[in-house]
Parts: structure tokens; sequence; C-alpha cells
């Protein structure tokens, strides 16, 4: 796989900045194939550091309705794969540096 299938964008949300702040571990969404030895090799070669640990899981997909003048519409939001990297102690990765 290449590396822009891996790693398609990082996940800024509370929760993943203070896992950030707390435990230096970054989250992101990657690819449904990826496993976890793809996932560190793309981040340290992106990011030019150090992982130490790789968790992933898949999270659900979800149900969505709503209504509308043409009546009731149902659907859904894709399953997709998140990967929590945790880099080395005294490495970090500036997510906001490009923006």
């Amino acid at each position: 796989m290449r590396q822009s299938e891996i790693l398609i964008k990082p996940i800024v949300s509370e929760k993943s900045n203070r896992l950030t702040e707390k435990k230096n571990t970054y989250a992101f969404r990657v690819g449904r194939k990826a496993n976890k030895l793809e996932i560190k090799k793309a981040v340290e070669e992106f990011y030019n550091v150090k992982v130490a640990d790789v968790h992933t899981m898949v999270a659900p997909r979800k149900a969505k309705n709503r209504m509308t003048k043409a009546g009731y519409i149902q659907g859904s939001k894709p399953a997709y794969k998140k990967a929590y990297v945790t880099v080395a102690e005294g490495e970090s990765i500036d997510l906001y540096g490009t923006v």
C-alpha cells in the first residue's frame, strides 16, 4: 500500500488532544486494509519520529435517518479505521505546522 492510502488524516478532537498531552499519543484515520506495521512505518517516514506503539480499532458504521419533503430517508455513515500511535519519549508530531 502507498503511504497516502495508509495515513488518511490526523484526528483532532478533545480526546486526542488529551492523549497527546498525557501519553504522547496521536490519533489518525487510516486505511481499512492497513496493518500496524504499515502504519508505524508510514508515521515514522512522514513525520520523522520514532514510534513506540500502535493501537488500532475499527469504528462501526452509523445509521442516519432524516425527514425531507420527499419523505423519510435512511442511510448510513461508513465504518472507518483509527490508529492511536504512541511516539517515543522526547519526540513530538507538529500537526498544526502546515496550517
